[in-house]
């Protein structure tokens, strides 16, 4: 599959695209994400948030979602995120968390539907289109045959795409995913990959978490790095994933090397003793 134009995190309002200007964002009065800025996020990519456990990542993915108390800015299409009714930014984002709830006693075209019943907007509002919505996305993602399974009963690999289908159900211009490849075998998660460069590519901007960094270096267009809830780096991969960035945000010391495909893969040698967030 070819690359996208590296051109998502250039400063340039476009339709659907995401600004995220002086955010603070956190839990009990704790900031988490503290005075963030981030280069504005276009359509038609996929955008790879990256970092250490406790950078952020999460949180900033919630907080976008509307999920985690917030001052600063946060707009699409030049509309603020806050202003919109829920049900309409519901509609325009969607999210997908780490994992759906184990005892979920639903099946995955019931969860689907409950969806499109909640996200009114620009969702179907008869009960014939959410169900022919609901099975378009289902066939869309490859996993109609799931309809009726119980969400309980599906393996790792089958939940993902069961929870992927639910933030895509109300056919969002933004998808939020936390972490989608996690606890997945390498053929899901090429799988997983290949599918939101296939959403990115019908004009959708596609957010996500990964701890992989070759991971993201092979599919996303461009990283977001962050360390301690502030940015650390942003741009392609090429130029942001560099042993100066992973050294700062990861402590560690890296190697970044090209593939004979032209890809990125990034080895980490070994750990540096200062902590890197000091």
């Amino acid at each position: 599959m070819s690359a996208m134009p590296s051109h998502a995190l250039q400063d340039v309002t476009a339709p659907g695209g995401l600004r995220v200007r002086g955010l603070r964002a956190g839990y009990r009065r704790k900031p988490v994400i503290d005075g963030l800025d981030l280069p504005d996020l276009r359509p038609g990519s996929v955008v790879a948030l990256l970092g250490p456990n406790g950078a952020g990542k999460s949180t900033l993915l919630k907080t976008l979602a509307g999920l985690v108390p917030c001052t600063g800015e946060i707009s699409l299409d030049g509309l603020p995120l806050a202003a919109m009714p829920p049900a309409e930014r519901a509609a325009r984002v969607g999210y997908m968390p780490q994992r759906l709830p184990d005892d979920l006693d639903m099946t995955v075209l019931d969860s689907l539907l409950s969806i499109l019943r909640l996200r009114r907007g620009r969702a179907p509002t008869t009960s014939d289109a959410a169900m022919a919505r609901a099975m378009d996305t289902l066939d869309h993602l490859g996993i109609a045959a799931l309809a009726m399974s119980p969400l309980h009963g599906l393996s790792g690999g089958q939940r993902q795409m069961a929870s992927l289908a639910q933030a895509l159900a109300p056919d969002p211009g933004v998808l939020l995913l936390d972490e989608p490849t996690s606890a997945l075998d390498l053929r899901h998660q090429v799988t997983v990959m290949r599918t939101l460069r296939a959403l990115a590519g019908e004009g959708r901007l596609v957010i996500v978490v990964l701890h992989d960094l070759s991971l993201a270096a092979r599919w996303a267009d461009e990283v977001v790095v962050l360390k301690a809830g502030v940015l650390c780096a942003a741009g392609t991969p090429l130029s942001a994933l560099t042993p100066e960035t992973l050294a700062r945000a990861y402590g560690v010391r890296a190697r970044v090397e090209t593939c004979a495909r032209g890809y990125l893969s990034v080895h980490a040698d070994e750990a540096i003793d200062a902590d890197p967030s000091h």
